[in-house]
Parts: C-alpha cells; structure tokens; sequence
C-alpha cells in the first residue's frame, strides 16, 4: 500500500512539472485584479492531476492605494532629490547659513537688519608690519605719492567680494589708505532675509526699505563711508555697481571724492542733448493801415480756421497722452505681475533653473580668454550657492529692479549725467561680450571730464584679467586728478 501511494506521488509530481506553466501559473483576470495558482488535487489521488486555479481575495482598497500612494510619493521625492541635488554644480542638499561659510578676513556688521559681509584691506596697518630691513628713502618716496583717501569696492550682478580679492591689496598700497569692499544683499555672504518680513517690521511712519532695492545699496554705501570715518572716498563700480557708484553720487556728492566705473552698466544717452532750439521767424512788412478790404473780409474766417487748428492739436495732444498713460498703466501692470511672479514658488524655480543652465556659462562669457578661468574662480562665484535662500533672494533682487525701473520719483540716470562734477575714469575691455565697448565710450561723452580708458585683450572683468594694467591705470588717474587736490590741501595747513 505504501508502495502504491509513493508510485502516485511521484507520478503526480511529474504531471504537476508539465502542467503547470498551462495551469498553475499566475492568472489576471478582466477586473485586472491579480490572483494567485497553485495545484490542488481532483478526483482523489487518480484523478487527472490537473492543477486548480484558487483565486485569493484581493487587499482592501485603503491598504493597496496607502501602499502605492506612498511609494509614488518616495518616487516623487527621490526625482526631486534628484534634480536639486545640485545647482551650477553645488550641492544644495545642505545650504548653509552665510556666516558659516566666512573667509578667516570676513566681517559682518548689521545695517538695517540685514547683516552685511565685508572685506577691509588696510595699509596703514600693513605699512607697520612692514620689515625694518626696508630704506627709508624708499619709505617717503612711496608716502608721497599716497593719497589718504579710503576706496570703497562695488561689485556687480551675481558677483561679490571676491571678485575684488586681487585688487584689494595693491590699491590699499596705491592710496595709503583703506579699501573697503561689501557684498550687497542677495549676493556673496550677505544675509538673505524676507523681504515681505523685513517690510512688515517697520510702522507706517517710517517703514524700512527693501533690502534689494537700489534706495538700500545706496545707502548702504554711505553708511560705509561713515563706518570708515572718511570726509570723502573714491567710489569704485563695476558693471551694475557703477548704477550704485553713481546713485550715491546723486545722494550725497560731497562724500565721494572721484568715481570709477569699471565696464559700467549704465546706458549712455543715444546723443547729445540741445540746450535749446532756436526758432526762424520771419518779419511782417505789412502795417494795420495797409490791410485790403479783402483781408478784412476774410480775417474773421482765418481767426476760426485757427481756433479749430488749435481745437484739432489740442485733442490730438489728449488723445496721445491718453493713449502713452494706457500704454504706461499696462507696462506697470506687466512689471507687477512679473514681480508677483518671480516671488512665486515657480519664479524660484526659474531663477534655479537660469542660474543652473547660464550662470558658470555668463562667468565663462565675462572673460577675454576663458581658457584663463581657474576652478578656484569659478568656485568663487559659485560659492554663495551653497547659502541659505540665495534662490529667493536673488528672485526678490530681480523683482525689487523692476520696481525701480517703475519707479517716477526721479528722473532716469541717463538724463543726469551731465550733472556730474567730480573726477570720473571709465575703464572698459576692448572684448567686452556683457557690456560693449560703444556704450563706456558714449558713456565718456556724456560724462563732463570724463577720462576713458580701453584696455587690449580684456573682457568685461579688467580687475579680474588685467590686475597690473587696471591698478596702473588707477594709479595714473588718482595722482592726476587727486595729488594737485592733496598738494593744494597740504599747502593750505601750512
């Protein structure tokens, strides 16, 4: 018996190994609900072996759709994860607050509740550790030259202190004095704050500024000039910080000294404005005794005709004043729903997405030579993409410029060029890609004095590129313009 029931297994067993790929295997029925095969004997131990097909109930609906649910949401995140894992290169995993990313030179002071990253250079100080083994002779010959005056440091869109890092010293030696340069907001190591916050702080009295506006920059500047207890400065701009050098001119032109553009972003005027037009009018012989009677007929149809010419240029004059106040209202609303925009959560992306795709590319492009561009460069723009916020500030920054540019209080920068009375230089790249050589020359031209200086081989970066040229080129301007004011000023206290 033993005997018979251990053949039918065996032979069931090899029944089962052909069968089952036709019948054991896993069936989807047409409701797609997935069930599960195994075989089970029918008709006792001798029947046809054919495995049966027992459908299992399926899971209820909360637990398969939590399931799948949370595992979409893993692979949302994981894809997530993914494209934010670096931007430009950097790892934005672990941003990291600005202090912590400091230079062992880095200073910080608060200004308006925005705490400002700075850099100063002083020669004075290094002047003292200077080795006794130096001549005398060599002393007073480089102490005559020097200016005393301070030199505050600019930097432009999406740089920082750093890009002033090779100029620094050699120009604190030039003037004798202190060379202060400062990240402004949304830019180096400078605090990213909310600027909807920041507004809120204030009372209706007196609301603090918008820390990325131009007004902030400005002021900013002049509360450096105090914090050096400098009389005057030589203000130093590049590219868009040349708008901050001169905005702070305007504010307050008894503080600056002299100012220095470097490739300035500031649009010339297309060409030079008329004082005033003069107008050719010609000379009536004819006397009120030598009107024609046929004058007098017509005269009072020549006074109408000429009052609806006046009616006529009148309306046209409205119609078109309508027509550019419609046309000012829309470019307002298009600035303001472009600013509600770039403060979105997609504006950000956006910004994420430029900075990803352009930003080393427009440092690459900012050079003459980008086979020049060392890492250690490129790690040094690269660098504040590893803060806190920098995504939403520099958003902030780009809407808080549209609003200046909506801005009616003053009139545009361009227009008031000619007002400037202080010594300027202009230096520019002769290869410049961002900011074209003809815009710095129309720029000397419409700057009254103004001294131009084009560098050979040099992109939009001449402090970068060109340290020895540009320092040189400072140096021959300031002992110009303002070695006679210090012989003058020494000869006075005698």
């Amino acid at each position: 018996m033993v005997g018979r029931f251990q053949q039918l297994v065996l032979l069931a067993q090899q029944q089962q190994h052909y069968n089952y790929g036709r019948c054991g295997s896993i069936v989807r029925t047409k409701t797609k609900r997935c069930v599960v095969g195994f075989p089970v004997w029918q008709d006792g131990y001798g029947g046809g072996f054919c495995p049966k097909v027992v459908k299992l109930p399926p899971l209820h609906a909360s637990v398969s759709g939590a399931g799948g649910a949370q595992y979409s949401e893993q692979l949302v995140d994981a894809r997530t994860r993914k494209r934010k894992k670096r931007i430009a290169d950097v790892d934005q995993d672990e941003l990291l607050d600005p202090t912590q990313l400091a230079d062992p030179d880095s200073c910080f002071c608060e200004f308006n509740g925005v705490h400002i990253h700075h850099k100063v250079y002083n020669a004075e100080t290094e002047a003292d550790n200077a080795p006794e083994s130096q001549s005398g002779s060599q002393l007073s010959r480089h102490d005559s030259r020097k200016l005393g005056l301070p030199m505050i440091l600019l930097h432009g869109f999406g740089a920082s202190v750093f890009s002033w890092n090779r100029v620094m010293k050699p120009l604190a030696e030039l003037i004798g004095s202190k060379v202060l340069a400062f990240d402004r907001p949304a830019f180096g190591l400078t605090s990213r704050v909310d600027s909807f916050l920041h507004l809120s702080l204030g009372n209706e009295d007196a609301k603090p500024l918008n820390p990325y506006s131009m007004a902030f920059s400005v002021l900013a500047t002049l509360y450096f000039i105090d914090f050096l207890a400098a009389e005057k400065v030589v203000l130093v701009g590049h590219s868009a910080g040349s708008l901050v050098a001169v905005n702070a001119y305007f504010e307050a032109p008894e503080r600056v000294a002299a100012l220095i553009l470097v490739a300035p972003a500031i649009f010339a005027p297309l060409g030079v404005r008329k004082i005033k037009e003069g107008t050719k009018t010609g000379t009536n012989t004819t006397t009120e005794g030598d009107e024609s009677d046929s004058t007098r007929l017509w005269k009072p149809f020549m006074q109408l005709l000429e009052g609806l010419t006046k009616l006529a240029k009148t309306i046209a004059q409205m119609i078109v004043q309508m027509v550019m106040g419609m046309a000012n209202m829309l470019n307002s609303w298009y600035k303001k729903a472009l600013a509600a925009f770039l403060r979105s959560a997609l504006g950000v992306m956006l910004i994420r997405m430029l900075i990803d795709k352009f930003g080393v590319a427009a440092v690459r492009t900012a050079w003459y030579d980008s086979k020049q561009l060392s890492d250690d460069v490129l790690n040094g723009y690269t660098k504040p993409l590893r803060a806190k916020g920098w995504d939403k500030a520099l958003a902030e920054f780009t809407a808080a410029t549209l609003a200046n540019m909506e801005s009616e209080s003053k009139p545009p920068l361009s227009n008031r060029l000619h007002e400037i009375s202080c010594p300027v230089l202009i230096i520019t790249g002769d290869n410049d890609r961002i900011v074209p050589t003809w815009n710095a020359k129309r720029l000397a031209q419409a700057i009254p004095g103004a001294c131009l200086e084009i560098i050979k081989n040099c992109g939009h970066l001449p402090h970068e590129e060109k340290v020895e040229e540009f320092v040189s080129i400072v140096d021959k301007f300031l002992q110009r313009v303002c070695g006679d004011q210090k012989e003058l000023s020494a000869q006075a206290a005698a």
